[in-house]
């Protein structure tokens, strides 16, 4: 049995400790925000917090999270007020959407380290999650109006 948290909430697991914590989250606890791209650790869309920091949620396994605090993008702001999503809708990021859940925890990481980064730390943090659809440019102009509304 492995205990840890999702979004605040004690919880408890009985899947195999190798099971990836992608499939726990989405399976088990229904928190289907956190998306399968690629399942190699490549792409970045199952981007999701462990302690605070950013981690593929496809390449660690729930036994690496006893413990831990986990944050999906259902625990970043239950009713989508944080800075983030409201600056994604206000730069009409998605497209697609795919890749977007990903996206925003990649760069809460980096606001939450970092409130006020350059365009180049931004896109060298963001560089670690693709976006098939390409909306990078927006994906930079709505990390900058997040950390300028913060």
């Amino acid at each position: 049995m492995t205990a840890f948290r999702i979004n605040g909430e004690a919880v408890m697991s009985r899947a195999a400790p190798e099971t990836t914590l992608l499939w726990i989250l989405r399976e088990h606890f229904a928190l289907t925000g956190t998306k399968f791209g690629c399942g190699a650790g490549m792409c970045g869309a199952c981007t999701v917090h462990v302690d605070g920091a950013p981690v593929y949620s496809c390449l660690m396994a729930l036994s690496d999270v006893e413990g831990s605090e986990v944050t999906t993008i259902e625990g970043l702001s239950p009713d989508g007020s944080h800075p983030l999503q409201r600056a994604w809708v206000a730069e009409q990021v998605p497209q697609c959407g795919y890749c977007q859940s990903g996206q925003i925890m990649r760069a809460a990481a980096l606001l939450a380290e970092n409130p006020s980064p350059s365009r180049e730390e931004i896109r060298e943090t963001m560089s670690a999650n693709l976006c098939r659809c390409g909306t990078y440019n927006r994906i930079v102009r709505a990390v900058e109006r997040a950390a300028q509304e913060a």
